[in-house]
């Protein structure tokens, strides 16, 4: 890149000294090109006002008049002339006045009117083609803007199955049938059935629907088309447009195959969008779109798989039947689907003999496919940079820990006070948590650390037993108790309180608002829903209608008293918990300041007032007799392992909720 660069610098000023050149040449030849007619000459000869002459092969003069006849023959006050004429006749006269006379033999050299008539059109052009080639070199193209940008993925590059995506295992049926219809067109055309045209994968981001769409096109064998939606839309007015139609080209021209638009929601967008509408670049491209959609028919082989995580910006023409006429659902993976990303990203990786990728997916709740790669990732680095020769359980564990909550800030300089203030909030948040009645609907405590982590000084973390898919009342009123009982902590102990319960606050907030508005869990306003939501103004909605109210003042007043009113009550059953059991937030307080992370299991040995230290030992000396039980292995078998109840890891079934004290 450097050389590159450098290489441009040098023919950068290459024209510059060549421009210079010219422009030198061309003024010393205005300088010169005093001309003046023949008759003029002769006058200025038998007058006497002529200093020096040179003559020319061609007749051609050039001289110089005196000072005197430079004002009154010379051409706006110059002494030099120029003219042409036979000057035989004029010899005598010109040396009897005392000019010196020069006759040349030789003409000039042919190198300077070349330079004068060619070089600066010479010039031009070298600046046309450099233009040209930088345009080229960006990836623009310069003679075809109008073509297409997508990649061609073909059978000879490296393949994509279904083997390689893991745990979205319905939508992967869905589009089985895509598979064999590319494969066998007639079993689906001989009952009259039509091939859907488009396929829409809708999911949040890292679900795996870009991986999904390349996975059939490895089953089905056939081409496949990859293109952004932002690749359509170029500066130039009409390139969207233009690529589209190439694209669809390309794709009957390599029929049958699929075309994967990945963001569609880039083009596809609501028409009319924004304030005032009108008609864009964006629109055109989006038209064109519709119109090829339309187009093409299903026969001609040529399948559109379609990704986006904004379904409710895309504008209706383009979802209607006829164009996308299926919609995948990708959904973030569920426990079974996470065990099975991690055994495919840990499939070629070696793995310590502790290793329990079932604990590890109840561990990640929440996580999409890039997540999990992204944590198997990290977890081999860390591996590698401590120089083990497999990834283990405990790389696992402190990968997700780094995922979640971000790198430990083991050097950050905290004061004895700070830590001590960070040690009880944390507690608190902890000894709650364990205490709230079973059933409180609890997600358990899986670690408490008093390590700063991101930009938090402590955390608790709680990971649910299972995945959530709704929430109940019990849950909300728990959380919001939780997240309480480390600002009561601190008022209870220190008889003061601190700004590190803001994040608590303001999560309690809003729990507490949705279950008022949205949730219809307040006995006192009952099962309605308060408020609008918020309509964007990008998708052509009237900019006022954000945050609209469509409830009155008096019942704002009842939202504000209600949703104050359940703050109050897990506020105070979170003070009553803490203040009768002091001596157990104590203990665990203590035991952070002296071990600054502590596990689920080792606050219960606090609650019950136990010695940690003597169950620590205990702890390793029986896992370390499991570990000697165990044979290495390398790389996940496909089925878990049998002792997978003693596997040694503490890691208990898993968060991404924590509860932080910030600075």
């Amino acid at each position: 890149m450097f050389k590159q660069s450098h290489k441009t610098i040098l023919l950068w000023l290459f024209f510059l000294l060549v421009f210079f050149f010219i422009w030198k040449i061309m003024t010393q030849s205005g300088k010169e090109s005093g001309e003046i007619s023949y008759d003029a000459f002769q006058q200025a000869v038998e007058a006497g006002a002529i200093a020096e002459i040179t003559v020319k092969p061609n007749q051609e003069i050039q001289g110089r008049f005196t000072e005197e006849g430079a004002h009154t023959y010379g051409p706006s006050g110059s002494e030099e002339f120029t003219t042409s004429g036979p000057v035989e006749d004029l010899v005598d006269t010109l040396v009897i006045t005392g000019a010196k006379v020069t006759f040349k033999t030789e003409s000039d050299s042919v190198w300077q009117p070349l330079l004068i008539t060619w070089l600066p059109l010479l010039f031009l052009f070298l600046i046309f083609f450099f233009f040209m080639r930088q345009i080229q070199s960006g990836g623009g193209k310069a003679m075809s803007f109008g073509k297409s940008k997508a990649q061609l993925l073909n059978e000879s590059q490296k393949k994509m199955t279904f083997d390689d995506v893991a745990g979205i295992d319905e939508a992967k049926e869905e589009l089985q049938e895509i598979i064999d219809f590319l494969k066998d067109p007639r079993k689906f055309t001989r009952l009259g059935g039509r091939i859907p045209k488009g396929v829409l994968l809708l999911g949040p981001p890292g679900t795996g629907k870009t991986l999904l769409a390349r996975g059939v096109a490895g089953e089905a064998g056939v081409p496949f088309f990859s293109i952004a939606g932002s690749d359509f839309v170029e500066m130039f007015v009409g390139v969207g447009a233009s690529r589209v139609r190439d694209l669809f080209e390309q794709g009957k021209k390599h029929a049958p195959c699929i075309i994967f638009i990945d963001e569609i929601d880039a083009v596809g967008r609501h028409r009319g969008a924004g304030l005032g509408g009108g008609h864009d670049e964006r629109e055109q491209t989006l038209n064109q779109l519709l119109v090829e959609m339309d187009g093409f028919d299903s026969k001609d082989g040529v399948i559109l798989i379609a990704a986006t995580n904004r379904p409710d910006v895309l504008d209706p023409a383009l979802l209607r039947p006829g164009r996308f006429d299926r919609r995948v659902v990708v959904p973030t993976p569920d426990i079974g689907g996470r065990e099975g990303i991690l055994k495919v990203h840990t499939r070629k990786k070696p793995l310590g003999h502790d290793v329990d990728l079932s604990l590890i997916s109840r561990g990640t709740s929440g996580f999409s496919g890039a997540d999990l790669e992204n944590v198997v990732n990290e977890a081999a680095l860390l591996a590698a940079r401590r120089n083990k020769n497999a990834i283990e359980m405990g790389d696992l564990e402190e990968a997700i820990d780094k995922v979640l909550m971000g790198v430990e800030r083991k050097s950050a300089i905290i004061s004895p006070r700070d830590r001590k203030v960070t040690a009880y909030h944390e507690a608190g948040h902890a000894l709650v948590a364990k205490t709230l009645p079973a059933g409180s609907d609890v997600d358990p405590v899986h670690k408490v650390t008093i390590i700063p982590r991101g930009q938090a000084l402590g955390l608790t973390q709680q990971i649910p037993a299972e995945d959530r898919l709704n929430v109940t009342r019990d849950w909300a009123e728990a959380k919001i108790c939780i997240a309480m009982a480390g600002r009561i902590a601190e008022e209870i102990t220190f008889q003061q309180i601190t700004a590190g319960a803001a994040q608590d606050i303001e999560v309690s907030s809003q729990i507490a608002r949705r279950m008022v508005c949205e949730w219809g869990m307040s006995e006192k306003l009952g099962p309605l829903a308060y408020g609008k939501k918020e309509d964007l103004v990008f998708l052509g909605r009237d900019y006022t209608s954000h945050q609209y109210r469509n409830y009155s003042e008096k019942t704002a007043i009842q939202i504000d008293e209600e949703i104050h009113h359940i703050v109050s009550q897990q506020y105070q059953r979170a003070r009553s918990i803490l203040e009768t059991n002091r001596d157990q937030l104590e203990r665990i307080a203590q035991a952070l300041l002296t071990y600054e992370v502590l596990d689920s299991e080792e606050i219960d040995v606090l609650i019950r007032g136990e010695d940690l230290e003597t169950f620590r030992q205990e702890r390793n000396a029986e896992r370390e007799k499991n570990a000697k039980a165990r044979t290495p292995k390398v790389g996940y078998s496909t089925t878990l392992p049998q002792d997978s109840e003693d596997s040694g890891s503490v890691l208990k079934p898993a968060t991404a909720s924590a509860l932080s004290t910030e600075n």
